[in-house]
């Protein structure tokens, strides 16, 4: 093939060419393992006391992708990334020879490969790996993006992530702190004796959240399904037949907008425990982010999108009533004309049929959320709004609910739990009368669930917590996207 010939293949087609001929050579340009010694983490750990210019007796085997390469001729320096970072590699023709120098400075940037050599400090003083093997492990067909260090372009980003992944080590880090709050939140509450369960995906009523649903169709069944907006009354079924403290961990479905904040799918930690209300479960809340918050970064204060977050317990505390006093200028007790005149002079879509508590609740998040910046527990919410939640004991016209809000996000929410069958049942029929009226996120019926609860359902204080919104405190993210492997884009 001449140069003319290659200058008007592309990339690819160039890459194809190389595949068949490695294959010609019998070589296999997608091998099928490779014993590795070392990582690009471990070589550095141990061998940092290696002398400049200095060569360990050790042989070691490392496998990654080359991501760069420098220099031509006989010799040439170049980078192979892994999991864990990446090391640098020297070949020389007098070490692998002439026929192997030469394959393996015809590899491209991208190529996996796995090299056996000696450890070695450069001039420079780097530390590096003199090549004396190595073995083709994939063979890259497409190229990586031009200027992929550092890719900037969101939507590429998002649309591949294994482009992103290679390309930012920062996301890589994202997602890796993205499973270690995972898993130090599974590690608090076991280590508190709560038990992690499984409750259905696929559900005949959806329930436990104000949501509207994704639905689908079993065909064998000839059924209508739902995927679940939430974990809730499952999981509260448990607590009736005998379980005391469970919890799960799992994907929930809403069909609402895309946003910073909002993705259709997302993770939700629930955990729900006997004998307690809102107040316990407050406390629990506090410890459990503020204990992720450190076990990540060793201090309570971290700087997240410009300010300094304070995470150390006890959280700021305040009532649903006093934070609307303050930055609405109305309350629980205001009428509802002057309630919907405040709403309308905000520019929020209210009808005749909007109930007080859907007004407070628009008036709230348009004019209150927003102010609320270190981690604060809203407390203490109007009835008609918290269908799921128990009366407080000591005023019946609202529920013993809070929401956690950190950095104007909604974070955890959770009740008291409403244990009363009859008044449970009342309140389904409220929200199917407010789904007749228009409130397409109102509850469904559902009698199974009520005929649960008749079985008694002790005391309990529930929880629900975004994992992603604390994903994004912790790793310092502005967009829920940034902390979702695969957020959800339009069709292009």
């Amino acid at each position: 093939m001449n140069n003319e010939t290659i200058n008007h293949m592309t990339e690819e087609e160039i890459r194809l060419e190389k595949i068949e001929k490695l294959k010609e050579k019998n070589i296999n340009p997608y091998a099928y393992t490779y014993k590795k010694t070392h990582n690009s983490e471990s070589i550095a750990k141990e061998f940092e006391s290696i002398e400049t210019q200095e060569t360990s007796e050790k042989s070691i085997s490392v496998a990654g992708r080359i991501i760069a390469k420098r220099g031509h001729g006989k010799a040439f320096f170049g980078n192979l990334k892994d999991e864990q970072g990446s090391v640098q590699f020297y070949c020389n023709i007098n070490i692998l020879g002439e026929e192997p120098y030469t394959e393996m400075l015809n590899l491209d940037v991208g190529d996996i490969i796995g090299v056996t050599g000696h450890p070695f400090r450069t001039k420079r003083g780097e530390l590096s790996i003199k090549i004396k093997s190595y073995e083709l492990l994939t063979k890259t067909i497409h190229p990586l993006p031009e200027k992929f260090h550092g890719l900037q372009d969101k939507e590429q980003r998002y649309r591949q992530r294994y482009v992103d992944l290679i390309a930012n080590d920062s996301t890589m880090k994202t997602f890796k702190t993205r499973s270690q709050v995972v898993k130090y939140i599974r590690q608090y509450l076991d280590n508190l004796d709560f038990m992690e369960v499984e409750t259905p995906v696929l559900q005949t009523i959806y329930g436990g959240a104000a949501a509207r649903p994704f639905s689908t169709h079993h065909n064998e069944l000839d059924q209508n399904l739902y995927l679940r907006i939430s974990l809730e009354l499952y999981l509260k079924r448990l607590i009736v037949g005998g379980f005391e403290r469970i919890y799960e961990i799992g994907r929930v479905f809403r069909n609402e907008g895309v946003s910073y904040k909002h993705n259709p799918e997302y993770t939700l930690l629930e955990l729900y425990q006997a004998y307690t209300d809102y107040e316990d479960i407050m406390e629990l809340t506090e410890n459990i982010v503020s204990s992720v918050i450190y076990k990540i970064h060793g201090t309570y204060e971290i700087d997240y999108q410009g300010t300094t977050l304070n995470f150390k317990p006890p959280f700021q505390r305040v009532t649903l009533n006093d934070a609307l006093e303050n930055h609405a200028g109305v309350n629980l007790n205001t009428d509802l004309n002057t309630l919907k005149k405040k709403a309308n002079a905000l520019g929020l879509d209210v009808n005749t049929d909007t109930k007080k508590g859907q007004l407070l609740n628009f008036i709230y998040d348009k004019e209150v959320e927003h102010h609320l910046i270190q981690p604060t527990f809203i407390m203490d919410y109007p009835w008609e709004t918290s269908p799921l939640a128990k009366r407080k004991r000591d005023d019946n016209q609202l529920v013993e609910r809070f929401e956690l809000i950190i950095h104007k996000m909604e974070v955890a929410n959770a009740f008291s739990e409403l244990n009363d069958p009859i008044e449970q049942h009342a309140r389904f029929v409220d929200q199917i009368e407010a789904k007749k009226s228009g409130d397409d996120e109102a509850h469904e019926m559902d009698e199974d669930y009520v005929t649960a609860l008749k079985y008694g359902m002790p005391p309990t204080g529930g929880l629900g917590i975004g994992i992603d919104r604390v994903v994004m405190l912790a790793t310092n993210e502005a967009s829920i996207r940034d902390v979702l492997c695969f957020p959800h884009m339009k069709t292009k």
